[in-house]
């Protein structure tokens, strides 16, 4: 189910790799701008930003790379938001093909409201809230996306610098 569609674009020529696919990098540069326009439905724009107000940092992000993106082919983003606080955001999106509405890629981010004058974490401002919880009354889905929270594994590996799991895990 396609949610709420929050960008597009189509893939640029310049993005493509060696393997004739979309390179990683213009993955997260999609997601990213994906992000800034649902920072300008929140009110997070860049005259916010230039006016001193503050803005927001990532400090961590989660990318699933679900099917590659060839030249030309036009995507969509979807945004949710998972949870907010006073001063910060988890939010997760998906990207689709466009035209066929395969999964393409995920990302889970969390981002921070920041006042720029001290580069420290600042609340958000009451309109930002507002808009923030208006967009998560009027969200299509309320379910926590699979994706969600996974971390990397190989369920049989051949070396492994990680603790194994037990069975009671």
């Amino acid at each position: 189910m396609i949610g709420n569609v929050i960008y597009d674009g189509r893939v640029k020529p310049e993005w493509i790799d060696v393997n004739s696919h979309m390179n990683v990098a213009y993955y997260v540069l999609a997601l990213d701008l994906a992000v800034d326009a649902l920072w300008d439905r929140f009110g997070i724009t860049s005259d916010y930003i230039e006016g001193g107000q503050g803005s927001t940092f990532a400090v961590e992000c989660h990318i699933t790379y679900q099917r590659e993106l060839l030249e030309g082919e036009p995507y969509i983003v979807t945004a949710q938001v998972l949870a907010y606080d006073e001063k910060r955001i988890h939010q997760f999106q998906r990207m689709y093909h466009a035209e066929q509405e395969y999964l393409v890629a995920t990302a889970e981010w969390m981002n921070l409201h920041v006042d720029l004058q001290t580069r420290r974490v600042s609340p958000w401002p009451s309109q930002i809230l507002t808009k923030i919880r208006q967009y998560t009354d009027a969200q299509k889905s309320t379910e926590v996306p699979e994706e969600v929270g996974q971390k990397m594994s190989i369920s049989k590996p051949l070396y492994s610098l990680l603790p194994r799991k037990t069975v009671d895990e």
